[in-house]
């Protein structure tokens, strides 16, 4: 007796209602190319989700909304990701030093573009915090004013 595992498929909308996201959504990112799904499936047939293709789509959906990168950024921070697990399964099947350094120096510029798109988020995040406190210290100043007026400090 042979015993086969079948990962479960789910239905567009099913893994649209988990996520919490639209069907269009889901839709679009198999368009930018974020999910492989779309080129997978025959023309008019169901479009099914792995748990894989689900974990993927989560991930997606932290990082634009943690990061708030534009689907171009997005598209490229998972472009980065994919080609970082292709070259851990390439370390993990080499056996040869030189090419595990190979693999490693491959991997250092990857990295390094994702930490662009970090800090440079980060960077607008700090602007932002700083344009917002200035906001809070003026109007802390006005209040003050009009506090000081309110008490008498305009009588002369």
């Amino acid at each position: 007796m042979s015993v086969q595992t079948q990962d479960r498929s789910y239905r567009i909308g099913e893994v649209a209602e988990r996520v919490g996201v639209t069907t269009r959504t889901i839709r679009y990112y198999e368009e930018l190319g974020l999910l492989g799904t779309a080129a997978a499936r025959t023309k008019g047939a169901h479009r099914l989700y792995t748990d894989a293709d689900i974990t993927r789509l989560e991930e997606l959906i932290r990082l634009r909304d943690l990061l708030g990168l534009s689907l171009e950024e997005l598209l490229e921070l998972a472009e980065a990701e994919e080609a970082r697990a292709a070259l851990r399964d390439q370390f993990a099947e080499s056996a040869s030093d030189r090419e595990r350094a190979r693999i490693v120096k491959a991997a250092r510029p990857l990295i390094e573009r994702q930490l662009e798109l970090v800090r440079a988020r980060q960077q607008r995040l700090s602007e932002f915090a700083d344009e917002l406190s200035e906001r809070l210290r003026s109007l802390d100043e006005r209040q003050a004013e009009l506090d000081w007026k309110r008490e008498g400090g305009s009588r002369r």
